[in-house]
């Protein structure tokens, strides 16, 4: 019987990566009309693979509109094989969310070509996570296809891939990459004698026939290529070579006796996982985590919730996504790219983000309108009912409530401006409706007019005057301006005078809403250290005993000592937090590598702390650390050289009645080829971490899988938390962290820290020679936006210690409770919940058609119970939106299952 050789023609197309976008789509073009003619003109060239995402499709059609019907009547005919992505994303670097949407993205698309391909085409991502087993199940998808991260114990082309709530997947696994049949020899003698190498060379792993993925990167239809292959089979009898489509191929694979995998693959066993994309221009990640967050936390809930059905913005939403979807491409936003395609990843981040806020605000616009009260009311965006710290207006003429905190005050605006009418017209064109500012409103406005003028009295205030009829006061004043071109008008504004002060709102329900009731303090903060408009300072030689006090945060619950000479911080009397060590990186895009002859630098040479905000409600002190970093590696030597002075601020921030330590360490990057990373104690040592990933946790050890040609890092991402030895960091987008610090304590090895990072700064896309890891990953090209040079840098993170739930404080991090100021023009009552989701994670609320969906995850090992309400019943669906069974009030969800239900709403 011979030997099946499988020849599957594809193309693995990356949209942007060492060129920009326009320019890899002008070869897109030339390759998919010639993949076109070649089907068209070739019966015997059976398939072509168009690399599992629709992108490709539409970035050629929108230059070649007149080929869509060609494609069409191929894709209809099996002979071009379209889906299911949209893109190829990294899984690690953009939320669950993200990679739903870029999968149901595809899905649509693919079925105006005859559908997608029911395989989780997966060739080129730097690694899996776990819960792609249950993404792909739960889009019908029962196959994958993987390279990279797949784990030294796999023995076999293919394994049953498993899900932390065991849905399970068949993956096929390229033992040496989606490129093994690139560019075969068009001599049928060669040709044999590859394929028989190659069959020798991964022949330990087969289980069946030999899949030959004839393409790589941007690759077209090898011309000749049936031909070649029917004299092949003339030529021998003991290989059969055809050309299939992935799908046929994967129809006929075996299923029994396959070995099991659960879990996420991140090793780099067999295959570079490029680990250090996760660090490098550490400003994406950011901006990808702020439109991920605007839109999938506030402008869908709010807009689906509090906006009517017919305002539901469906078309702005959709290009929001439409740019996070291309921005989650793997190239695009792990950076590994050329700065010309940095920048158009930043913009579609910032566009997302844009349209997001505006709808969000629009929204919460409509909730204001709709309540009965006037006055501050506080939402809550999470789907948990919470208290937490809120900042409002209040009349400066009525003493602070011993539960307030002043944050500024602004006085009276007793203020008159003599303008002429040309003047006036050009301010009264940049003055729409009532509002002038932030909560700040035309309250009411006077006129008199007489022989010396137009005298106008503008009253502002903290609240909308919902009848104050602004158009037609001003045209009455363009009238009058008319009539009177050379008048000198006269205006005044004046207003009371407010403060700013820092509340506790009482317990606010889940996607709900409340009038602002501010609590009394259980545990009110007191800070201790130099008197605000002061600062401590200290040189880095300085001692305690003879140097500044120590500053404190503490409010019963936690306490936080700053370090005045180390520009360190103590929490619960564990010293050493916010340490920052800066070492040397001469590595690229893809990886960390230090310099030959590296010199780290953790002490400051001096600090100065001041106290910027002393409680009782909120507590805040800044410590600013100057330094002498190196400015560059240079030479053979590999040495660091150069100073550059920095100073960089950390500020510590504690709330009443809150555990959490919230820490925002920034500064502008002055350096080249460096690395910079905050060192966190652990209370206790550690032997694992748990860091939150797509729809779950991911447990990790000390130490990674690796090899000689990418030397293992025990570098991880984090999407929201990480924690480890009894502390929980929250953070800000995602984050490479490390436990380091390694000792052995009774034979068993544990880490005494944890290593977040704050910047890596390199100056090339694709380095070689390099100590971690010697040959390329990509074109060896110098990259200077890698470096981040003057560019500011921020990690804004929060600690606690003991037992806490790290979505629930990751919540409170990033997603604060907001306020918005009631109208009093709706019936809406005072507090509410626009809807009650309780027993798992939210991760998504959007309106679809005439109902509201919904998507929840469990992250524990347990069976939940998911109760919606009030008394809401409605139908579970899969990715595609088909139903899967009806609930009323409340549904059963397995241990660590993602859930999507719809529930009726017009």
């Amino acid at each position: 019987m011979p030997h099946r050789v499988a020849v599957v023609p594809h193309t693995h197309w990356d949209r942007e990566w060492y060129a920009p976008f326009q320019t890899f789509r002008s070869r897109l073009v030339e390759t998919l009309d010639a993949v076109i003619e070649a089907l068209e003109g070739d019966p015997g060239y059976r398939c072509f693979l168009l690399d599992g995402q629709m992108a490709l499709v539409d970035d050629y059609l929108e230059v070649r509109p007149e080929a869509e019907a060609r494609l069409r009547r191929l894709a209809l005919a099996g002979r071009v094989t379209v889906g299911p992505w949209y893109v190829l994303m990294d899984e690690f670097l953009v939320s669950g969310e993200t990679i739903v949407r870029n999968l149901q993205k595809g899905l649509a698309r693919a079925a105006a070509f005859g559908g997608a391909m029911d395989v989780g085409y997966l060739p080129d991502m730097f690694g899996h996570v776990g819960q792609m087993p249950q993404i792909l199940a739960l889009a019908g998808l029962p196959q994958a296809v993987v390279w990279r991260g797949v784990p030294s114990a796999v023995r076999a082309t293919a394994f049953w891939w498993e899900a932390p709530d065991g849905s399970a997947v068949r993956a096929e696994y390229l033992p040496v990459g989606y490129g093994n049949g690139a560019s075969l020899p068009l001599d049928p003698a060669a040709l044999v004698r590859r394929a028989r190498h190659h069959r020798e060379e991964i022949g330990p792993f087969l289980l069946d026939g030999l899949l030959y993925m004839n393409g790589s990167d941007h690759l077209g239809p090898q011309p000749g290529l049936p031909q070649t292959l029917q004299a092949a089979n003339e030529l021998q009898d003991d290989l059969a070579f055809e050309i299939t489509s992935l799908p046929d191929y994967l129809a006929d694979a075996p299923t029994v006796g396959l070995p099991r995998l659960a879990g996420e693959l991140r090793s780099g066993a067999r295959a570079n996982v490029l680990m250090g994309v996760t660090s490098n221009r550490v400003d994406v990640r950011r901006a990808a985590a702020r439109a991920e967050r605007a839109l999938e936390r506030r402008a869908e809930p709010f807009a689906a919730l509090f906006m009517a059905a017919g305002r539901w913005p469906e078309r702005l939403l959709g290009i929001a996504w439409h740019n996070m979807v291309l921005n989650s491409a793997h190239d695009s936003i792990c950076a590994c790219s050329v700065d010309a395609v940095v920048d158009a990843v930043l913009l579609r981040a910032a566009e997302a983000d844009q349209i997001a806020r505006a709808v969000a605000d629009q929204a919460l616009e409509a909730l204001a309108r709709s309540l009965a009260p006037t006055g501050p009311v506080v939402v809550n965006a999470s789907a948990r009912t919470r208290s937490g710290t809120v900042e409002v207006l209040a009349p400066a003429t009525i003493p602070a409530g011993p539960g307030e905190q002043v944050i500024s005050t602004r006085g009276e605006l007793p203020d008159t401006l003599t303008l002429d009418a040309g003047a006036l017209r050009t301010v009264l064109a940049a003055v729409e409706g009532t509002k002038l500012g932030d909560d700040t409103w035309i309250q009411q406005v006077a006129m008199k007019e007489d022989d010396s003028g137009i005298d106008l009295t503008v009253t502002v205030g903290t609240d909308e005057q919902a009848d104050l009829a602004v158009t037609a006061i001003r045209q009455d004043l363009l009238a009058r301006l008319r009539a009177r071109p050379e008048a000198v008008v006269r205006v005044t504004l004046t207003g009371e005078p407010v403060r700013r002060v820092a509340v506790r709102s009482g317990a606010v329900a889940g996607l709900g809403w409340r009038a602002l009731s501010p609590q009394p303090l259980a545990a009110p903060v007191t800070v201790v250290g130099p008197p605000i408009g002061s600062t401590s300072r200290s040189s880095g030689g300085a001692s305690h005993a003879g140097g500044p006090a120590p500053a404190t945060l503490a409010n019963g619950m936690v306490s936080v000592g700053v370090d005045p000479v180390a520009g360190t911080f103590s929490l619960d009397g564990v010293p050493g937090f916010g340490r920052l060590v800066d070492g040397g990186d001469v590595g690229d895009a893809y990886n960390y590598s230090p310099p030959a002859d590296d010199r780290a630098i953790d002490r400051p040479t001096a600090v100065a702390v001041s106290v910027l905000e002393p409680g009782p409600v909120r507590g805040r002190v800044r410590i600013v650390s100057s330094f002498e970093w190196p400015d560059r590696v240079e030479g053979p030597s590999q040495s660091r050289v150069g100073v550059r002075p920095v100073e960089v601020t950390t500020v510590l921030e504690l709330h009443a009645d809150e555990r959490l330590v919230r820490v925002t360490t920034s500064f502008v990057n002055p350096s080249r080829d460096h690395r910079l990373r905050v060192h966190l104690p652990l209370p206790s040592p550690a032997e694992s971490s748990r860091a939150e990933s797509a729809f779950g946790v991911e447990e990790r050890g000390l130490h990674a899988e690796g090899r000689p040609e990418e030397r293992a890092l025990a570098t991880f991402p984090s999407r929201g938390f990480v924690q480890a030895g009894g502390l929980t960091v929250v953070h800000d987008g995602v984050v490479e962290y490390e436990l380091v610090d390694l000792h052995q304590h009774d034979g068993v090895e544990r880490a005494g820290q944890m290593a977040l990072t704050a910047l890596r700064a390199t100056g090339m896309l694709s380095g070689v020679g390099m100590r971690y890891r010697p040959m390329p990953a990509g074109p060896v090209l110098a990259v200077e936006g890698l470096q981040l040079v003057g560019k500011p840098i921020e990690l804004r993170y929060g600690l606690a210690t003991g037992e806490g739930n790290p979505w629930e404080l990751a919540e409170d991090l990033v997603l604060p409770l907001e306020v918005v100021t009631g109208r009093g023009t709706g019936a809406r009552p005072g507090s509410g919940s626009a809807l009650q989701v309780e027993g798992a994670q939210v991760s998504s609320v959007r309106r679809e058609g005439p109902a509201i969906e919904v998507r929840v995850h469990n992250p524990t090992p347990a069976t939940t119970t998911v109760r919606v309400g009030p008394d809401a019943g409605g139908w579970l669906v899969d990715l595609r939106g088909r139903p899967l069974g009806s609930f009323e009030g409340s549904f059963e969800l397995r241990p660590y299952g993602i859930a999507t239900f719809r529930l009726p709403r017009p």
